[in-house]
């Protein structure tokens, strides 16, 4: 995956304040407030910050805390994952593995055979729903 580094400057013209605070100053969005926690649509979602794919919509799943959230991404190299020791707590943190943008965190406690739960911003995220055709 080839990686994308921008200046400051430049990350601040292509990303909204919100998407700016989420995906470079690793900041979160309220939960039940961003446009894709209840998205049901068919498709794919790519980074916010640089349109690398990310998760895809076969993997989102409703569970209850107000982000999107996701059992895997869409390839295994398409987030890295990082110790978070902030706001008091050891967590796993998530960023595009292509622009190093803040995502969200991943926990243990997902459905299916991965058991994972990929909580993930809205604000870093763009969707692209299936255009239709047949992927086969």
């Amino acid at each position: 995956m080839e990686k994308i580094d921008l200046p400051d400057a430049e990350w601040r013209d292509r990303l909204t304040s919100e998407q700016y605070h989420v995906l470079r100053e690793a900041g979160t969005e309220r939960a039940f407030t961003g446009r894709y926690w209840d998205n049901h649509e068919d498709g794919d979602y790519v980074c916010a910050g640089c349109g690398a794919p990310l998760f895809g919509s076969d993997a989102k799943y409703d569970s209850g805390c107000g982000w999107p959230s996701f059992t895997k991404p869409a390839e295994n190299l398409a987030v890295t994952e990082h110790r978070d020791l902030s706001h008091g707590m050891i967590r796993t943190e998530v960023r595009c593995a292509a622009c190093e943008g803040h995502l969200g965190h991943v926990f243990p406690d997902g459905p299916g055979p991965e058991g994972l739960r990929f909580c993930i911003n809205s604000a870093s995220l763009d969707f692209q729903p299936d255009s239709g055709k047949d992927k086969g």
